[in-house]
């Protein structure tokens, strides 16, 4: 007979944010799925101290990267030490209610054809909005993909389950068992599309990627990166690119790369240029630089 209640290993990434961290794992302590284990990785953070995360939680594991691996390779890091049937990766700065474990674990185990699964997730600042239910296909010109419900009021539009696109790195379930057929996240990317990208070697292995409304989390967003900054300008336009590049079919890489060349770039570089914002230009400029010169070592 199957366990209901299976050992979920939450793991969650910490950097310079140990308060953040720390009232995250506040909301954790409500939860009333109780057969959890608690993984924080600190990736190297330079100006913070995360011991203070033990000190408050000392039941919670603190893993200490010696660098920062960013957030695929931090999460790994977790991966590895996690001992969970079901593994969630949740960010720092988000904050939980007390049953939205339950309805994820039911999820993965009423099919398990589901290799992973997001909650419903709304804006902290205003709950009464949602941020994610479900993502729209990537496409194949501009390499974007758009969240279902963004800014929309949470007024029952946007609460029935069901398959989507691709999965929200703020908070995901995937079993122990899908994550051993299919690898771990891969660490090319640092920030950004990696979530995007593990989503798609799990359903090129046949699983299916779901939406369940039935659970929700509160994400503040964008609080290690900035909501606009040159760090997020490159790591987003760089991985736009790497992802296609990894994704994309031979025909489909052909459209998207010369949609970027002839209209995305030239129309980035007018922007910024307009708008006089020059960091941002030259991490644009970086991030398409880094393609050009990083062009052996894609592999999907």
């Amino acid at each position: 007979m199957k366990d209901k209640t299976p050992l979920v290993s939450i793991i969650t990434i910490n950097y310079n944010e140990s308060d953040v961290t720390i009232e995250m794992l506040d909301s954790l302590n409500n939860l009333s799925y109780k057969n959890v284990e608690v993984i924080v990785v600190d990736n190297a953070s330079p100006n913070d101290n995360p011991e203070k995360i033990k000190e408050k939680f000392p039941e919670v594991t603190l893993i200490k990267s010696m660098e920062n691996l960013g957030f695929a390779g931090g999460n790994n890091l977790g991966v590895n030490a996690a001992k969970g049937e079901y593994l969630l990766f949740i960010n720092n700065d988000t904050i939980v209610p007390d049953g939205f474990i339950e309805p994820l674990v039911e999820t993965l185990d009423k099919d398990e054809t589901i290799g992973m699964v997001s909650p419903k997730i709304k804006f902290h600042w205003d709950p009464t909005l949602i941020q994610y239910a479900g993502y729209t296909p990537m496409n194949h010109w501009t390499i974007r993909n758009n969240s279902i419900g963004y800014h929309q009021k949470d007024d029952g539009d946007y609460d029935k389950p069901g398959e989507t696109e691709s999965i929200h790195g703020a908070a995901m379930m995937v079993p122990r068992r899908v994550i051993e057929k299919v690898g771990l996240m891969t660490e090319i990317y640092f920030l950004y599309y990696e979530e995007h990208d593990w989503a798609q070697a799990i359903k090129r292995a046949g699983y299916k990627v779901y939406y369940q409304p039935k659970s929700y989390i509160l994400h503040k967003e964008s609080l290690s990166t900035g909501k606009f900054s040159p760090l997020k300008t490159y790591y987003i336009s760089r991985n736009r690119i790497v992802y296609a590049r990894r994704n994309f079919k031979p025909l489909h890489l052909l459209v998207s790369m010369l949609f970027q060349t002839l209209v995305s770039i030239p129309k980035n570089t007018v922007t910024f240029l307009i708008k006089r914002q020059f960091k941002h230009l030259r991490a644009f400029w970086k991030a398409i630089f880094w393609n050009v010169t990083n062009h052996k070592i894609i592999h999907s």
